[in-house]
């Protein structure tokens, strides 16, 4: 096994008399991918942020490898819509030069899209400007935060091949942090699946059908996406905002919303 690139050993993380992290253990390598998944409020923009250095652990201790460089993609991108902001110059404002910029947006297929306004892009194209703003770092870990938000299902399939090209080509370890199970690659090594603690974790077949898991998510397929999916308890209007029965919206006042039964 090669040394690890990144590490967490027994970490905790507490605000005040609240445990938002319990006792956690974690080991990315190089070539691996690793996602991690849990509902809304399990600690994973957390946990990534201590990974990160952003945060300090309560307890326990995060390890990097001596030549640790890690390239990280944000869930979003807010830009002004006023602001005359090419693809192109977004990037150069890491301190890239133009060659750099422009092999970076050819790695991720929007050579052609250069010059346009950032404020104009899809979901698609804006989640590949920010992965090639996460690959001029050259780095050998990639973290990426809910990569496919805000793409389309087609969208989707060609970002995450893309992710598994970029993987394959470098080397790097990537770590993706996702809370729609429907946007988990199948092609995923390992996953880990947190609700504040470490539930279960290890190849995607085992962790679907542990039962921590399970109590979780629930069992349902769906192999053209990924191997996990789960039914939802609610509904969607013509907006395609979320209804539970015929009342409640998923503004906090749907039941068992954390909790997608099968």
């Amino acid at each position: 096994m090669p040394d690890a690139l990144l590490q967490c050993e027994k970490l905790c993380l507490q605000f005040g008399e609240r445990t938002i992290l319990d006792n956690i253990n974690l080991s990315l390598n190089p070539g691996e991918i690793v996602t991690l998944i849990g509902p809304n409020g399990a600690g994973k923009t957390s946990l990534v942020r201590a990974l990160l250095g952003l945060i300090q652990p309560t307890t326990g201790k995060v390890v990097q490898h001596s030549d640790l460089r890690i390239g990280y993609m944000p869930q979003k991108l807010h830009v002004e819509v006023s602001l005359p902001l090419t693809a192109q110059r977004f990037l150069g404002l890491t301190g890239a030069n133009k060659r750099e910029v422009a092999d970076a947006l050819q790695h991720v297929g929007i050579s052609h899209l250069a010059k346009s306004p950032i404020q104009r892009l899809s979901g698609g194209e804006t989640q590949r400007v920010l992965l090639a703003r996460a690959l001029l770092r050259k780095p050998n870990l990639l973290i990426l935060d809910e990569p496919a938000q805000g793409v389309d299902v087609v969208g989707q399939a060609e970002l995450y091949e893309l992710i598994g090209q970029i993987r394959h080509q470098t080397g790097c370890g990537v770590l993706m942090v996702s809370h729609d199970l429907h946007l988990v690659m199948a092609a995923t090594d390992s996953v880990i699946c947190l609700n504040q603690h470490v539930c279960c974790q290890g190849h995607p077949e085992s962790v679907s059908n542990d039962p921590a898991y399970l109590e979780l998510f629930g069992r349902s397929a769906h192999p053209a996406i990924a191997v996990y999916t789960h039914h939802h308890d609610h509904s969607h209007d013509i907006h395609g905002d979320v209804v539970c029965g015929d009342q409640h919206s998923h503004t906090g006042d749907c039941p068992n919303k954390d909790q997608h039964r099968a």
